[in-house]
This record gives structure tokens, sequence and C-alpha cells, in this order.
């Protein structure tokens, strides 16, 4: 199968519509984008990130997604890409550093990669398959010499497919995936390539490679201060001319708390913000600024463990949790900036199905089903919740949480939060349920892309992608599950996948195997400076179209 029979399937994945942005207007600031600049880069903007920290420059990103967008498709690119350069619908698979692929059909499980001729990384070394070779090994041989354990942890759990790989020519590539897996070419959206050479020339040490990294990206790296700043300036050499930057400088700053990114703005010392506080969004439209949004594939919710032990093995106390939200009340919460989830995806959604359980707001029943279950009020279900203070992706984590943590309290679930940084979330979610760790915690909240159907649905309810394999952080299981997993694997045809996905999501929505609470809109917030930018339908976001 090749890249453009597999793309179909993604301008089949519409999501919700969100209500209207008002005086907003849509996502584009000034319209879309350009194919490509009109001139030399020229200009500066300073970019407020919701970061406490950078993520990683090495060529994998920690940080979740919302990474990417940082210091992964600035800095590197993928041999498969995500298009990115359009805001009106879904963006689809699109060539990157490889210019094709397939499935062999003698053996379903190999798929060959061709590789882009030309292209340099930005030390001036070529691009060609031992690279790759390298890459691989660099997240997945753990007795290679490059190994980086850093990167690894973050890149290996979406790789879950990998077998093995090899070099078939200078230029092609050859991946053997566990089984036969029809989505595998989702998997290598997150897997980036940086440079050999500048590996070698760093004196082999990925922490000098940080501050003077090389891929094949659109962006150089200009300056790095660490949870301060960091200075991208163009590659004025990438293959991609759709992609050259159209500035000269672009700046991300680290401003993690939401009301100093607004002030940020209003001051001048930044010139677009992530995330803008929703108390502030009336202060910044009077004085002037933009605010963007689009439909976006993710999803802010709670995975709750299966473990034996756990209370969320039954099911009625899953669905008084479901239904003891206000999700009306949390998307006003976020000024209008969300909008509520019945589910992991979109109603809109191919995969969406038709789940007899109709997730919305009725305490009246949850009260009931608590009761059931043997709790109330006064005698209320107690357990702990691992959530993120804060970051990329995760909106208003502590204000939303806050929210439901009263609407659960309400019913008789009394859960305690137990608060950590971002990037420890993230490792927590990665590790599952089962982790020493994690020894009395019963549920996570970590809000995440759903923009395919591995990233969607298999890699959380598959029993094969419990963690540490995988993300099914909750060690859920339910054979009919897994059998319409493995069949999606095996099938070619994306109308058949539409119809597997769908009975899954109706399956676990039945199951109530998580709490959706809301999905997001990615809300950006953009000062006059800013002449051009295309949000696309997706957490990742290509920055060479601000300008």
């Amino acid at each position: 199968m090749s890249h453009a029979s597999l793309s179909r399937r993604q301008l089949l994945a519409g999501a919700s519509a969100l209500a209207a942005l008002g005086p907003t207007g849509p996502a584009l600031a000034q319209g879309t984008a350009p194919a490509g600049p009109a001139g030399a880069p020229s200009g500066s903007l300073t970019y407020g990130i919701s970061l406490f920290d950078l993520p990683l420059t090495t060529g994998q990103p920690d940080r979740g997604a919302g990474g990417y967008q940082f210091t992964g498709l600035t800095l590197y690119d993928p041999l498969v890409a995500w298009e990115l350069d359009v805001a009106d619908r879904p963006g689809k698979l699109v060539p990157g550093l490889a210019t094709a692929w397939e499935s062999d059909a003698a053996d379903r499980r190999n798929w060959i990669f061709r590789l882009r001729e030309g292209v340099k990384f930005h030390d001036g070394s070529a691009f060609d398959a031992d690279a790759v070779i390298w890459n691989f090994d660099k997240v997945l041989d753990a007795k290679a010499p490059h190994y980086d354990q850093r990167q690894a942890s973050q890149v290996r759990p979406r790789l879950p497919s990998v077998a093995s790989y090899k070099k078939l020519d200078a230029m092609t590539v050859q991946v053997t995936t566990k089984a036969v897996d029809a989505l595998f070419p989702y998997q290598m959206l997150w897997f980036l390539i940086s440079s050999p050479a500048q590996y070698e020339a760093v004196g082999r040490d990925w922490t000098k490679f940080a501050f003077q990294p090389s891929g094949t990206g659109p962006y150089r790296l200009a300056a790095l201060v660490p949870r301060v700043r960091l200075d991208l300036v163009p590659n004025e050499t990438h293959w991609n001319a759709k992609r050259m930057p159209r500035l000269a400088k672009l700046t991300l700053a680290c401003i993690p708390e939401d009301l100093a990114r607004a002030n940020a703005l209003l001051s001048g010392n930044a010139d677009l913000i992530e995330l803008p506080a929703p108390d502030a969004v009336p202060r910044l439209k009077g004085a002037g600024m933009r605010v963007t949004g689009n439909d976006t594939p993710h999803v802010w919710n709670y995975h709750l463990s299966m473990l034996e032990g756990s209370p969320w093995r039954d099911l009625r106390l899953r669905k008084a949790a479901n239904l003891a939200i206000d999700r009306d009340g949390v998307a006003a919460l976020m000024g209008g900036l969300a909008t509520p989830a019945v589910g992991q995806v979109q109603p809109s959604s191919p995969w969406f199905g038709k789940p007899g359980f109709k997730i919305g707001y009725d305490i009246d029943q949850a009260r009931k089903l608590v009761q059931e279950a043997g709790y109330s009020v006064r005698n209320p279900l107690r357990t702990t919740f691992l959530i993120p203070t804060g970051g990329s992706g995760q909106m208003l984590s502590l204000p939303i949480n806050e929210f439901v943590q009263q609407s659960w309290a309400e019913v008789g679930l009394a859960v305690e939060f137990r608060a950590v940084e971002l990037e420890v979330a993230y490792t927590a979610w990665r590790q599952g349920a089962a982790d020493p760790s994690l020894k009395g915690v019963t549920g996570s909240n970590i809000a995440y892309v759903t923009s395919d159907p591995l990233y969607a649905i298999l890699r959380f309810y598959d029993s094969k992608q419990v963690a540490p394999t995988g993300v099914n952080w909750s060690h859920y299981r339910n054979p009919e599950v897994d059998t319409l997993c493995d069949a999606v694997r095996a099938s070619f045809d994306p109308a058949e996948q539409d119809k597997m996905l769908a009975r899954i999501h109706e399956i676990v929505v039945d199951d109530a195997v998580q709490v959706w609470v809301v999905h997001d809109t990615n809300p950006h917030a953009l000062s006059g400076k800013v002449k051009g930018y295309t949000q696309a339908q997706h957490w990742f976001q290509d920055l060479t179209t601000l300008g």
C-alpha cells in the first residue's frame, strides 16, 4: 500500500464543528499562508509557549505531541509527514524524507521506504539509508554505542510494531513489523532523523548535540537557553520549498503561567502565544489581538486502572465518574475554547459508531450508581489520580481537574490528586498503572492526539499495547476488542477499517474505559505583527507558516 491510498482515511476523519469563535474568526490569521515564501526570510517573532522547559533538541522531542511543533518538525523531518499547511480539512499523510512507501505483496510485514535523493543535514553531510538505520539503532537498540535512553523513552512506545529494519541499498530501507500492520505508516510520523556525522563531530555526546543539533528540517538552531528560550533561523538549503521559513528568526519563549503569557502578548514581549487564559481573552481582543482555534483531534480525559484491587473495575463507578461531570461547565471554564467529549473521538468521526452508553451530565444517576457500588457522599470512595500541573496540550490542567474533583465529590467520589510536572506525568503514562512508582494511584490524566486509528484507538485498547509496550495505561483487556484490533491491522481497506474501529469505540464507551471530558481547540492569540499563520487540524503545527 502506498502513501496515497493510506491517506484517504484522513480525508474522512473530520472533527466535530466547534462553536463559532465569534469575532475571533477562523483558524487562519490573515488567511491561508501561500504555498511558499514570497521572498527571502525577513523579520522576527517571539512565540510564548506554555512549557516549563524546551523539549529535547536531539531528534526525538519530549513533552508530548506539542514538542514536535517546537523542536521536532522545525529542526528535523520524518520519513512520512503530515500535511500541515491546510486548515479547512484534516491533513493527510504526505512524503517526507521518504518519497514513497509500500507493503510488500509477498510479505505484508515488510514495508519498503524509498528515500529522497539529494537531502543534506544542517552540518552538510548526506542523508541516506545508513542514516536511517543509525537513527533506528539510536532509539531501538540498547546495545548500539550511540543509543540514547532519553530519546528512546519518547519514541519507542510510538513504534510498537517494529520488529527489525535493514538497508536494501543506499536509498532504500526495509522495516519489518511484528505482524501485518496496515496502519504502520502512521507510526513513522513520530520517527525523526538526526545527523550521525554531527554526533561524531561533537564527540559522541548527546548533551553537546542538544546545543548543536543537526537535522534536515526547515530551521536551524541559533541559540538555546534551557527553560528560557530557543532561537531558530532558516535552513536556506531545505529540500522542501513549500516549507521554507518566512521569518529570519523565530524565538520560542518558555512562559508556563497562563496569565503571564497573556501579559507578554499585551506588553509586546511576545507576538503570539498558545493557550491564552480564558479570562484574559476579552482583554486580548480589546487590545486588538486575534484569538484563533480549529477543530483538533485531541481529547482531555482520565485513564482508569483495571488492575486487580482498583475500584474502577466496577463498571458502575466508571459510568458514574462520566455522568457526574458538567462538560458544558468545563467548556465555559475554558472560555468556550473547548467542546464537550462524549467518547474518545468526536461524533462526526467515522470511528465514533453508536455507543449505547450516552455520556452526559446526570448527577442523580451518578449518585445512584455510586450508591449501588457501596459508596455515598458520607462514605465516599477515596482514591488518588496522577495529574500534570500544566503544559502544552493540557489546557487549564489544574482548574479543570479541580472542577472535576468537586463534581465527583458531590456524588461520593473523593479523588485526591498527585500533581507533577508534565514530563513526569508522561513518563508515568508510558509506564502504566502496574508500575511500582504508581502504587496507590488508580487514575491518570493526560490529554493527547486522536488524529489517526493507531493514536486514537489501537494504542489504548489493544491488550498487546498494555504499558510499557504501548500506552494501554489501564491494562484494559477485552477479547472482542483484541480480535477487532488484529483485524484492523490486517485490513488494507479503509472502509472496512472504519467499520471495525467504530465497533471498538462503541465497546470501549459502553465499558466506560475512561472518563472523557472535553476536546481541545488548540487556541492561540496573535498580535497584528503576525501576518500569516496556518493552524492545522492537528496537534502538530508547521511553524514555517508563520510570517
